[in-house]
Parts: structure tokens; sequence; C-alpha cells
């Protein structure tokens, strides 16, 4: 799906995955934000998928998942996990960061990569994000969210990186 997304597309294997149930785990320290709230409307109309979004307080983000990395955008402002139950994650690090060209942003991975939730992922440069993005907050989407039988979200506020359970998805078997 990212790869499609973005043309990037090289003849994905498939994996067939068992569905399960799994959570999805904080990927900052910071403030849950709905993403109906997000000051984007690609991410608030969810045409990229559904999740929330994390105003973050530092520049840490881990992964919020298990599972292989399948995307690490050039200007590492993004990054895609696939998980072992199959469903796959967009954690997005700000809002027009893509502009920023890489400034500021350190990748811990790359494609092909297997993470377990609390790895980290990407550090960046929170004062220069504020500085050079419309925003900090960082949406977190399921991409393929019509593939899942189970999407629950649960009641949080603040969250703690790798440890803040925030959603509940099964993807349909």
């Amino acid at each position: 799906m990212f790869k499609k997304l973005f043309g990037l597309d090289k003849k994905a294997k498939n994996e067939a995955a068992s569905p399960q149930e799994e959570l999805i785990y904080a990927p900052l320290n910071g403030t849950l934000v709905d993403i109906e709230d997000v000051p984007d409307p690609t991410f608030a109309q969810k045409m990229m998928g559904d999740g929330f979004a994390i105003d973050p307080r530092d520049g840490h983000v881990v992964a919020p998942v298990a599972g292989e990395i399948v995307q690490v955008f050039p200007t590492k402002h993004a990054v895609g996990i696939k998980t072992p139950g199959g469903a796959e994650l967009l954690i997005h690090i700000g809002l027009e960061t893509v502009n920023m060209k890489g400034e500021g942003f350190t990748a811990h991975v790359k494609e092909g990569d297997k993470v377990n939730v609390g790895d980290a992922l990407v550090d960046f440069d929170l004062e220069l994000v504020k500085e050079k993005a419309e925003s900090t907050v960082t949406p977190v989407v399921v991409t393929n969210i019509d593939q899942l039988a189970v999407f629950e979200k649960q009641a949080a506020t603040e969250t703690k990186a790798g440890e803040t359970s925030l959603v509940t998805i099964k993807v349909q078997g």
C-alpha cells in the first residue's frame, strides 16, 4: 500500500498473515489528539485511514507495534510498518514536514528491518519542526482500515511512548 501510494512499488511479496488481535501503542510521549482534529484534511477526513495523532513532547519516535518496516520515506518524516497480523501503519511526523527535506530527522531503521514495540524509529528536532513545519501533530493511521474486523480506540489523554495502549486491531480472517 505505502509503495503504491507513493509510486515506489517494487513487486511486494504477498505474505499470508493469520488474523490476530494486536495492540497499537503510542509512538511518542505527548498529548493524544483525535484524528478528526488533525489540522490537515488528508488525515482529519481519514483519506489515508483511521487512527489517532499525538502532539509530541519530545522528538523520539518508537515503534507502536511489532512488525516489519515497509517504508522509510527519503525525507525521514514518515515510516510505514506492517504488523504480523497484516495491519499497515503509517507514522507521519508533523504536518508538511516533507518540505524540510530530511533536515532535523535521523532514521534508526530501514526498509526490511524487524521491530518490536518501543524500538527507536526516528529522532527529530522538535524545535526545528515547530519552526519550519505547519504543525508538530503526528498522525498514526492504519492505511488498510478496510481490511480490519476490529478497530477499537482506548481512552487516553497523555501518552508514554511504547507503553500507552491506544488501539486494538484485528485484520479480517
